[in-house]
């Protein structure tokens, strides 16, 4: 299907309005929420901004990487006999890792320790640790005491990290993906073991995205279009979709739909996720998998013009995706209105990747057909802005939404209408102070 377009009466879209901010001398990659009504951005120059989504306004902006930001990751202070702090995680291709005080806009501590540059950072809030993933996996503790490391993994290091239940993390080292253990240490110390548990060899490209639906449950996604479904507490391969499915080699097994036809552009970039379905970028498409029925419900296959980088649940069951293409997009997951069955012409099937056009395989897919809902994704908004890829984006409610790009710019899109009663009262409140306001009855 052809690109979707949207005309300029956008009555579904709220943002009609939009702040650019202005720092960045170089693609802004990383977008962080600090808390309800603050940010961080960071990107290719090294540099570190604080923002107010309220408002705009920059509150500082923070230097001491040489190189581009790497990773970035918030962790609050949970140590009740202090005042709760924000801090803020930076990694660099200078190899080194900052914390940053969020209310001073200080640098608090910086390790150099590393061997290669860090590419991911996470926050275990439970065990008051967090874990660097490079070509090993560190854990460290709030004053930045190295606690615990793996061996040498490989050359390409790790890529991705998601927590999961029992002091465990998988690890995307390639296309594998590696469970680790944190164990405390048994001589009554803060020392922790990190120890590998179990390797899982079963997606065939490297894995490029990984989110934590529960904690029963998490999801990978790989380079040839791969999604996979797996069981958070035993590690086992509960349902997988996959875009080379082939009934020949496996004619026993239950056919899988394929994400998308095109081999050049399978790519799982992007995974978000809730407790009913994952929603995954793949490629220039937009894939809705539900994980009752271990099957695809929904999908955009050309949701954009180039490649999806960012895509996220809004809680109004909205998606709001960004793309290479510098477009973001608002879409809405909708159900169809169930229509009388008709027999499905055998191509619809191949399409899918049902594998061989059967009776058996027709009869089965109309009956699902009859007894499943229908849905799909309608573009409701339309948000042009970036001039260049959009990397990612925040969304912070009533404020708006936050953008950033390669074009060095942060964009806060703002409902129009919200901002425009802000004003009103505002200026309201300012007669009646200055005594210019006169009521006549």
């Amino acid at each position: 299907s052809s690109i979707q377009t949207i005309g300029e009466e956008q009555i579904q879209n709220p943002y009609t309005e939009l702040l650019v901010l202005k720092g960045h001398q170089d693609i802004v990659r990383f977008l962080v929420q600090i808390d309800d009504c603050r940010f961080a951005s960071a990107g290719d120059d090294g540099i570190i901004f604080l923002w107010n989504a309220q408002t705009g306004e920059k509150l500082f902006e923070l230097r001491g990487h040489t190189h581009k930001i790497t990773a970035i990751a918030p962790f609050s202070s949970s140590d009740a006999s202090e005042e709760k702090k924000h801090l803020i995680l930076t990694a660099s291709a200078d190899r080194t890792v900052i914390v940053w005080d969020c209310t001073s806009g200080r640098q608090v501590q910086k390790v150099s320790c590393f061997h290669s540059t860090v590419k991911c950072l996470t926050v275990l809030q439970r065990l008051d640790v967090w874990l660097s993933g490079g070509s090993d996996l560190c854990v460290w503790n709030r004053k930045l005491d190295l606690l615990c490391k793996t061996s040498h993994l490989t050359d390409a290091g790790i890529s991705a990290l998601v927590e999961l239940p029992k002091n465990c993390v998988a690890a995307a080292v390639g296309r594998e993906l590696i469970i680790f253990r944190l164990v405390a240490s048994n001589d009554g110390s803060e020392g922790w073991n990190v120890l590998e548990v179990k390797r899982l060899v079963d997606h065939q490209d490297n894995i490029l995205s990984l989110v934590s639906v529960n904690d029963l449950t998490f999801v990978t996604g790989s380079h040839v279009g791969e999604l996979i479904v797996w069981d958070a507490l035993d590690w086992t391969k509960q349902a997988s979709e996959c875009n080379f499915w082939d009934s020949s080699v496996h004619p026993d097994v239950q056919p899988e739909i394929k994400l998308s036809q095109s081999p050049n552009e399978t790519s799982v970039q992007h995974l978000t996720s809730d407790e009913e379905c994952v929603f995954a970028a793949v490629g220039k498409g937009i894939y809705v998998y539900n994980l009752q029925m271990k099957r695809v419900i929904a999908c955009q296959r050309t949701a954009h013009d180039s490649s999806v980088l960012h895509i996220e649940r809004l809680p109004n069951r909205q998606l709001i995706s960004c793309s290479e293409d510098g477009s973001v997009r608002i879409w809405e997951l909708r159900e169809k209105q169930q229509l009388p069955a008709e027999p499905v012409p055998t191509g619809f099937f191949n399409m899918w990747g049902f594998g061989r056009a059967n009776k058996q395989a027709n009869q089965a897919a109309k009956k699902m057909q009859e007894n499943t809902p229908a849905y799909f994704l309608e573009l409701v908004g339309d948000l042009i802005g970036h001039s260049s890829a959009v990397q990612m984006f925040l969304y912070f409610g009533e404020l708006g939404l936050a953008t950033c790009s390669a074009d060095h710019l942060i964009i806060l899109w703002k409902d129009g209408e919200r901002e425009s009663r802000l004003r009103s009262l505002t200026l309201f409140q300012k007669l009646a102070q200055n005594g210019d306001l006169q009521l006549k009855f």
